[in-house]
């Protein structure tokens, strides 16, 4: 059985595994997933030999419902590598439970996937930034309080997986799960920083703060987010790199930042104002992705 299916609770890992049969007879696997948030989705256009399933037609899976979430898993290769793209995501304010929210980033990691690229629409907290740029994701913040693999692992204390023997054998000891240092990959985070410096694509690194929404941020919340120390905010992201990272993958994170945020004088905002700027910025966006993905 694949070994991240194990890594899985006993009421989950067969609601995960049907998908995965059910995708890997139709070829679906991959070296590099990618995950597009709004208004990104036109990657999958450069994806050679692409064969496209719609969500709603995958074993256990739920249809999106946000616009520029197309809703699609396509397969092909990218820059000559091999990649699984999820076209579009769930998010928390859905109102789905984290099992059905998880369903599909736990099917992409057990496609066999190596490293991840996990993309958001995000709004800049930090003043330097501008709509349309671009932001590697050097740590996160997750602010929906709520722990998104609980009752999905089969062992919650558990190390994360590829963890050294010793490490592992200790923390077992001790009935505890080790912190992650780097939940998303430094090694893949400068490579990522590299390929933009080659491609003409400017490029900040930042913190990602993650809340339920749909609401954008009040003017507090906005100050709030600020002296905690986050560049970006956003609401998606946060539960699905925990899960790739517990499952052995390694996540690389790209915000495109859509709106500036300011604690007073703040501008109304709606979805479609996201989706606008991402769809500014997505061929940017898809070079970018097409430079690094060889040095992943």
């Amino acid at each position: 059985m694949n070994e991240r299916l194990n890594i899985l609770s006993d009421r989950w890992r067969d609601r995960v595994a049907e998908a995965v049969d059910w995708l890997t007879e139709k070829g679906f696997t991959g070296r590099v997933g990618l995950i597009l948030g709004s208004g990104l989705g036109n990657f999958v256009d450069a994806v050679d030999d692409a064969q496209a399933v719609e969500y709603g037609d995958i074993p256990g899976y739920t249809t999106t419902s946000v616009a520029e979430h197309t809703g699609r898993l396509v397969c092909g290769t990218a820059a000559g590598v091999p990649v699984v793209v999820m076209q579009g995501r769930l998010h928390p304010y859905e109102g789905l439970p984290f099992d059905e929210l998880l369903l599909p980033t736990a099917v992409l990691a057990c496609l066999g996937i190596e490293s991840a690229i996990v993309t958001n629409a995000a709004g800049g907290l930090n003043r330097y930034y501008l709509p349309g740029d671009l932001m590697v994701i050097r740590d996160q913040i997750d602010l929906h309080l709520h722990d998104p693999l609980r009752g999905l692992l089969a062992q919650p204390f558990a190390p994360v997986a590829g963890s050294d023997a010793k490490t592992a054998a200790l923390l077992a000891e001790v009935g505890r799960s080790g912190g992650v240092a780097d939940l998303f990959d430094p090694s893949l985070a400068r490579k990522l920083v590299a390929a933009a410096a080659e491609s003409g694509v400017p490029m900040h690194s930042g913190t990602y703060a993650s809340m339920y929404g749909p609401a954008y941020e009040a003017k507090a919340e906005i100050g709030m987010l600020r002296r905690m120390g986050c560049d970006a905010v956003g609401m998606s992201t946060a539960p699905e790199t925990v899960l790739l990272k517990r499952l052995g993958v390694s996540p690389v994170g790209l915000s495109c930042i859509t709106n500036p945020a300011r604690e007073t004088g703040q501008p109304e905002l709606s979805h479609q104002d996201v989706v606008e700027v991402g769809k500014m910025v997505r061929d940017r966006m898809a070079r970018l992705l097409l430079a690094f993905l060889p040095k992943v």
